[in-house]
This record gives structure tokens, C-alpha cells and sequence, in this order.
């Protein structure tokens, strides 16, 4: 791989006009890459496409009708014209040597084609990170909480969602083998794609927190879903493929046992607390039938008998 490889960054937006241009001064800045910046504005009504077009030129921008992040996302891949994609969400920051550690991370494994990289949580409502904040992520490389799972890791995977969408670097081979989002999955199309992804190559993971993850009013979730998702995505994952990966790794079934009962327990809070208590019970009974030792899930169903059902 050399450094002039043109890479596709795909930023999916949706009123994000506050933000977007940090985000995309930060993908432009990239160091030892050309980038091909494809912005798709999934209906916003703030003025964001607007505001790419008048101040960013040389970005491509693809407008169309709301239809949720994986259809954004899908439609930027379908445009890109460059053999390696990434993803940036339009309210995240990149440090300027990120792709280029991508690329040099992925080159050292011929058969790896896709990576992610470690992230900070930023808290923010600001558009710009303070110099300080990016000077001592890049100083602090060596701390093991930046560790985490690299190679084959479909095991790792099912366990937890180890990838954040605005870190992936995947090649455009990978697509064509697995597709593209899942529309049909209103929460965790990014957690299914990357568990199609860990069946066909490695996933090489950059130990360094070479982007901001944003957090701010706008992007936190409020409602409870309906449908748990997380568990969906696990579970279907499992029908096809079982507990083993390619390489021949075994998930540990007891961990993976009390991570789905966890997911339920965590589903079940939410729909209690959105007062939906048939659901919530449902979901607690899941979570026991996954793990009978599960406190938080005894502790629920034991608040649950006081919850009336809607």
C-alpha cells in the first residue's frame, strides 16, 4: 500500500450542520492519503446539505429523501469510486494521521482488508476539539486501555460490538463478498455488517484513539426501541455461523451466556422505564432462560410485579 491510495470516506448527515464542518475539515486533513469525501444528506431540514455545497466544493454530496442511516450509508458505498471505504459519522473528528495508521496496519497483514482503530468519548457541543485534548490523545499511545481484539475476531464480536462505525477502513472487496447495511435493522446494522465482515477476513485494530466519538444532545437515543436488536443481531449471527470462527476459535459460551443475558436485562430497564411492562417482563424471563444467575435480572423482575401492564 502507498501513501498516495485514494480512500472513500462516506459521512452519513443528518442535521448535523453544527458539526459537519469540523468533521470534514478533520477527514480532509488527513496525512499520506487522497481522500474522496462523499457526504449523504439523509433528508436533513437544518440547512446541511446547503451548507456543504456552498462551503465544501471539492466534497461530493448525495441528497436524498429520509431513510435512516444504512440507507446513507449504502447509497455513499454504491457512489464511491475508490477501492478502500471508510465511515465518519457528521458529528465525529479524526486525528490527521489516522487512515494513514490504517493503511500501514493492514499492509503489515496481506490478507487483512478491513481495520478500526481505538476512539475517545467526547463529551461536546462544541464544533472544535480543544488543541489540548487532541495533543495528548496523540502523546498517549501506549496506554492499555486503547488494547483490544485484532485478527479473526467473529468470537470477540459476539461477545461485544469491538468496532465503532467512524474508526472502519474496509476494502471495497469485502462489500461485494457480504453487502452492504442492513435496512431492515432499525439499531445494530453496523454490528451485523461487522460480523459478516469477521467471517471473511481479519480485522485489524490500530491500538491508538485516532477519533473522537461525539456526544451530544441531538445524537443520545431517548426512546426505548421495541424490538432488541443487539440480541437480534447475536442471535441470527449464531444460527448461521455458530460459536466458532474461521480460524477455528471457540467463543467462551459461559461469557457469551451472560452478555445476552445482560442484553436482555438491559432491554427489559428500558422498556420499564418507558412503561411498557409485558415487554419488559418478556425480556427479563429471556435473560433468565440465557443465565439463571443473573442478579440484574432477578432484581427487575422482582420491581417488574409492581409495574402494571399497559
Amino acid at each position: 500500500m502507498t501513501q498516495s491510495l485514494q480512500i472513500a470516506v462516506v459521512i452519513p448527515c443528518f442535521n448535523a450542520k453544527r458539526y459537519i464542518g469540523a468533521t470534514l475539515d478533520s477527514i480532509l486533513a488527513q496525512q499520506g492519503v487522497v481522500v474522496e469525501a462523499i457526504v449523504v444528506d439523509d433528508g436533513s431540514t437544518d440547512g446541511s446539505a446547503d451548507f456543504v455545497e456552498q462551503h465544501y466544493p471539492g466534497v461530493s454530496l448525495l441528497r436524498k429523501a429520509n431513510g435512516g442511516v444504512a440507507t446513507a450509508r449504502n447509497s455513499g458505498v454504491m457512489a464511491a469510486q475508490s477501492e478502500w471505504i471508510a465511515f465518519c459519522d457528521a458529528d465525529d473528528i479524526w486525528l490527521p494521521d489516522k487512515l494513514a495508521a490504517q493503511l500501514q496496519a493492514m499492509g503489515a497483514a496481506p490478507a487483512c482488508r478491513m481495520s478500526y482503530t481505538a476512539w475517545h468519548v467526547w463529551p461536546s457541543e462544541q464544533p472544535l476539539p480543544e488543541p489540548g485534548l487532541l495533543r495528548r490523545l496523540h502523546e498517549d499511545q501506549a496506554d492499555s486501555r486503547w488494547q483490544g481484539p485484532s485478527g479473526m475476531i467473529y468470537p470477540e464480536l459476539l461477545l461485544d460490538c469491538e468496532v465503532w462505525t467512524s474508526t472502519v477502513v474496509a476494502h471495497r472487496t469485502v462489500f461485494d463478498e457480504v453487502g452492504l447495511f442492513d435496512t431492515g435493522l432499525r439499531i445494530g446494522e453496523d454490528y451485523d455488517l461487522w460480523l459478516r465482515m469477521s467471517r471473511v477476513t481479519e480485522i485489524r485494530r490500530v491500538s491508538r484513539p485516532l477519533a473522537l466519538y461525539r456526544q451530544h444532545p441531538a445524537n443520545i437515543t431517548r426512546s426505548a426501541p421495541t424490538a432488541n436488536y443487539r440480541r437480534l443481531v447475536i442471535e441470527r449471527a449464531l444460527e448461521r455461523w455458530g460459536f466458532s470462527g474461521p480460524d477455528g476459535r471457540h467463543v467462551d459460551r459461559r461469557a457469551l451466556a451472560q452478555s445476552l443475558a445482560k442484553c436482555c436485562s438491559d432491554f427489559a430497564a428500558a422498556q420499564m422505564a418507558a412503561g411498557a411492562g409485558q415487554l419488559a417482563r418478556q425480556s427479563i424471563y429471556d435473560a433468565l432462560r440465557y443465565d439463571w444467575r443473573h442478579l440484574p435480572a432477578w432484581k427487575l423482575l422482582a420491581r417488574s410485579l409492581f409495574v402494571r401492564t399497559p
